[in-house]
């Protein structure tokens, strides 16, 4: 769930009086100063290899699953539970250990399930992950221990990756307050941005983004409901990809939005990403919109990775977007250039219903997210609470805990709601939905037959402030969540040394021409530059390579 849409002038009329007037002070994940930038290992054997590299060495004998996961875990209790405490892994699968053992024995029988066969994968705390919790980082779910997989992780276990564990997310994946901040879980305290520690990692899945920027893992998987996976990835120098709602199955996943929500890879590469939707795609009869996507099989998005794919396209810009930030400005003209040098026609575009949709979609995020819950907690008998009111309760008796910064105006006004049948929610559905898609993107994409739309993903991370909750810059991807389409971000450059990302945008299914262009826009450029956790931005503490 991203931030902007959540300061419009009428939610802050509707929702301006229900912060607590003197906060409680905090009994849980508090937010601490970061620790200098000295206390960082420097040196980590796997440290930004891909995917295919590890599955390289693994098929060579030089390496096996075990002792790459035993370096995982090794890296996160130096880099993420000391160090810098960058803080964004909540819980270790106890039988991690067990998993890349059974795989190891695989292979040694010429049993190899595919590309990430032995690859330790991270998964955001909002997907059903047996033995663990999963608890969208709120304290009322820390005990619930779902009985079974989500669909997307008995497709990567079935696929071979090894499950290493839980990362932490902004709680409710962003969506209680409009004064929340970013990273933040009563259960898992305040993630940190691994580039300046002081900096936002961005929400919701902002565990996921900063687990793979720093290695802690070879990628990860989070949940975007509108900007969830594009912003922390930008923001954090990583790949982020939005799939087009219905490729990839939302069962076993704590909800905000029907409409809106998807899973999608995190990771280094486009390669890495592209390898792991693959694995997550698939048609799933617990979640209809799988029954939507347009294909018949298993996509293989490697195929798509051609370095020479920028030849001949056609990219619109949405220059609109660049009065976010001036140095996300400069960094896309730079990517303009690059993409102009590598044969693809750019062109000027807008969407030209661009931010119509804001008032119908937070509406129809109400509506969903109290009814998506209690569908979520119904297939889930085992869980602690049942519905969204109780959750109000527990909160409301927690305070001192769950709303030491921030209170739950959101989770109010989506219990005041009614069903899924008032007109209301039909009408701001139907609307949302036409204006972001058809009369938007697909209207933008049409009027000049462009492959993509491009744009800065959102402005350099913002200081984490509990106080007054999250400055953010703006956004170039809100249109693709709303009309439930596909995004990518890749890295583009940066603003003193903070990441900034550029966004690919396309029609419903277009992934396999967005990891097209992403792919040879990231071939040309390789903007990413691994963390270096300096304390603060104008620390003269030394780098940490």
């Amino acid at each position: 769930m991203r931030r902007s849409i959540l300061t419009s002038a009428t939610l802050l009329l509707a929702l301006g009086a229900c912060r607590p007037e003197t906060p409680a002070p905090p009994q849980a994940g508090p937010i601490q100063a970061p620790p200098a930038a000295e206390s960082a290992p420097t040196d980590f054997i796997f440290a930004e290899l891909d995917i295919a590299d590890l599955q390289e060495r693994m098929q060579r004998g030089e390496l096996d699953s075990r002792t790459l996961t035993q370096a995982y875990l090794d890296r996160i209790a130096a880099i993420d539970k000391a160090g810098p405490h960058l803080n964004a892994v909540i819980e270790l699968n106890p039988d991690a250990l067990k998993e890349a053992a059974l795989r190891d024995r695989e292979r040694k029988g010429k049993a190899v399930r595919g590309p990430l066969h032995g690859i330790p994968i991270l998964l955001k705390d909002n997907i059903d992950a047996v033995p663990m919790v999963n608890s969208a980082g709120s304290l009322a779910l820390k005990d619930f221990h779902p009985k079974n997989d989500a669909f997307l992780v008995r497709r990567l276990r079935e696929a071979g990756a090894v499950i290493l564990g839980k990362t932490n997310l902004s709680e409710w994946a962003n969506f209680r307050s409009i004064r929340s901040t970013s990273g933040w879980s009563a259960r898992g305290g305040q993630t940190r941005n691994p580039y300046v520690l002081d900096r936002n990692p961005c929400g919701s899945s902002s565990g996921s983004a900063v687990a793979v920027s720093a290695n802690l893992a070879a990628a990860a998987i989070g949940t975007e409901t509108d900007g969830s996976i594009i912003c922390p990835a930008s923001v954090n120098g990583i790949v982020g990809l939005k799939p087009t709602v219905g490729l990839v199955s939302r069962d076993g996943i704590i909800p905000i939005s029907h409409s809106q929500d998807t899973a999608g890879p995190m990771a280094r590469s486009v390669a890495d990403a592209a390898v792991l939707l693959g694995a997550l795609a698939g048609r799933d009869e617990a979640d209809p919109a799988t029954a939507n996507a347009t294909w018949n099989t298993v996509l293989d998005y490697h195929a798509h990775l051609l370095p020479d794919a920028l030849q001949g396209a056609r990219i619109g810009v949405l220059r609109s977007k660049f009065s976010m930030h001036p140095d996300a400005a400069a960094a896309m003209e730079g990517a303009l250039k690059v993409l102009r040098d590598a044969g693809a026609t750019v062109v000027d575009a807008e969407i030209p219903t661009d931010g119509q949709w804001n008032d119908d979609e937070m509406q129809l995020l109400l509506y969903e997210f109290k009814a998506g819950l209690k569908r979520y907690f119904d297939a889930h008998p085992e869980a602690p609470v049942r519905s969204l009111a109780q959750l109000i309760g527990y909160n409301q008796r927690n305070a001192a805990a769950e709303m030491p910064y921030f209170a739950q105006e959101l989770f109010e006004q989506a219990e005041a709601k009614g069903g899924l049948s008032d007109t209301e929610y039909i009408a701001a559905r139907n609307r949302a939905r036409r204006l972001a898609g058809p009369e938007g993107i697909d209207a933008a994409l049409k009027a000049q037959q462009l492959d993509a739309l491009i744009a800065p993903a959102t402005g350099p991370a913002w200081l984490t402030d509990p106080l007054t909750g999250d400055h953010f810059a703006g956004e170039g991807y809100g249109a693709a969540a709303v009309a439930g389409y596909p995004s990518l971000t890749v890295p583009m450059g940066n603003s003193n040394g903070l990441p900034l990302g550029i966004v690919f945008i396309g029609g419903a299914w277009s992934e396999p021409r967005l990891i097209e262009l992403g792919y040879a826009y990231e071939q040309l450029t390789r903007a990413r530059k691994p963390p270096e956790y300096r304390p603060h931005l104008s620390s003269n503490a030394p780098a940490v390579r």
